[in-house]
């Protein structure tokens, strides 16, 4: 069973100030698990996770990871941007993006940020931008074909559209070192959101034996190798969580098989997790404001797929819990939907829960990640405010509702402003 980390008690409270639909993220759950990750990598001297920005773009979270010795993983102009603003730069930021415009690799460059190429060609790309080869330098893997652990298909990495090809890969790195670069890193992604403490070891002994081959036949010297995001979380109640202890360990494992024996053991491990990181630790709230019973039991609720679209865009199965009802029998089927004009605008179908009645506050789970970020304005609706439930109980607002005004506020040229009562 999925427990929320708010009650009924405290959310009624909470809208005295800060009215439905909102995301709060829980500060005690995040420092956990950011002290967790630190130890399982502890083994490993150079050791950092650069956070997914994309996942969760709030400085406030950032803030609070950074603690633990974390840097960001950025993947635009906005993300760098927001980084610099946090005071990062150089070896804290892990610029990773594809298909990327000559600014954000120029931006990227004047950060002394890590750049991480998606592709061969951009090695030219990146050096008449901005009239060098950086130092240091990552490249992106991708293998191809489908990624398996045991006889169990992960993912189709063959079908993505990131990341150099193993015969790219020995190349580039040749080019690269021609145009002076020193230290190289690796980079992976070959599944997402896999709940299995196998995929990062897995992974690792793919990379690490590449990796010993590219030092073998281009000379490289390679500093790090990323092993990226793609440990995912339990979204329904019957999955079990990653070990974040034992995946660590895995890694560790493999790590001494194949690069210490290469003389290879002074190389960092770097992640770039965000799900994992920021997921289990967000709820989005909102309040069932109608019922409708027509073809089917429908709860129609204050938030819509503006606030979460994973359900609409993937059919991403996202717990539910009514508030002060967590004991009562789940015999009622509903189809909870949020206003857009799209049918799709549903966070559950057919899903079994307790009566739901009009004024009762519905958690939905685990939109820590990739939640608020993948918001947008379709229909006019806004964005809501982010929250923050501290360690001792207390709620800070991290980023306030939008507003009609900043909707229009990009009609330049068009005064919206003196036509309308704000």
């Amino acid at each position: 069973m999925k427990k929320a980390f708010v009650t009924k008690e405290m959310i009624a409270e909470i809208t005295k100030t800060y009215p439905t639909p909102f995301h709060i993220y829980d500060e005690k759950g995040i420092r956990e698990n950011a002290k967790a990750l630190k130890e399982a990598f502890a083994w490993n001297k150079g050791y950092k996770e650069f956070f997914a920005v994309k996942a969760t773009p709030n400085p406030f979270l950032i803030d609070i990871l950074r603690e633990y010795g974390c840097g960001c993983d950025c993947s635009s102009l906005t993300e760098l941007m927001l980084s610099e603003a946090m005071g990062m730069k150089g070896e804290d930021i892990m610029f990773s993006s594809n298909d990327t415009p000559a600014q954000e690799y120029a931006y990227a460059a004047k950060l002394n940020a890590i750049i991480n190429l998606d592709d061969i060609t951009h090695i030219d790309f990146l050096e008449k931008t901005i009239g060098y080869i950086p130092k240091t330098i990552s490249c992106r893997f991708n293998p191809g074909g489908y990624f398996a652990i045991a006889n169990s298909i992960m993912d189709n990495p063959g079908d993505a559209k990131y990341g150099f090809t193993t015969e790219q890969m020995f190349e580039g790195f040749r080019i690269l070192k021609e145009k002076g670069a020193e230290n190289f890193g690796m980079h992976a992604f070959l599944a997402s959101n896999t709940v299995t403490n196998d995929y990062y070891p897995t992974l690792a002994k793919s990379m690490f034996e590449l990796a010993v081959q590219l030092r073998d036949k281009t000379g490289a010297h390679i500093s790090f190798i990323n092993l990226s995001g793609g440990i995912g979380i339990p979204y329904k109640p019957e999955d079990m969580p990653n070990d974040i202890r034992i995946i660590g360990e895995g890694v560790r494992k493999v790590y001494e098989e194949i690069l210490v024996p290469a003389g290879m053991g002074d190389v960092a491990i770097y992640t770039e997790l965000g799900r994992f990181m920021m997921g289990p630790y967000g709820h989005l709230v909102t309040t069932a404001i109608h019922e409708k019973h027509t073809h089917k039991e429908y709860i129609g609720v204050d938030a819509c797929a503006v606030n979460l679209m994973r359900p609409a865009m993937y059919g991403a199965y996202h717990h539910i819990t009514v508030l002060g009802k967590e004991n009562a029998s789940c015999d009622y089927k509903y189809d909870v939907t949020g206003s857009l004009c799209e049918n799709n605008d549903k966070f559950a179908v057919d899903r079994m829960l307790p009566k739901v009645e009009k004024g009762d506050y519905l958690v939905i789970h685990d939109t820590g990640a990739h939640g608020y970020a993948m918001g947008y304005n379709y229909n006019g609706k806004l964005k809501s405010a982010e929250l923050l439930l501290k360690e001792d109980g207390s709620v800070q607002l991290i980023r306030r509702a939008e507003t009609p005004k900043d909707y229009f506020a990009t009609f330049d040229g068009y005064d919206i402003y003196n036509q309308i009562n704000f």
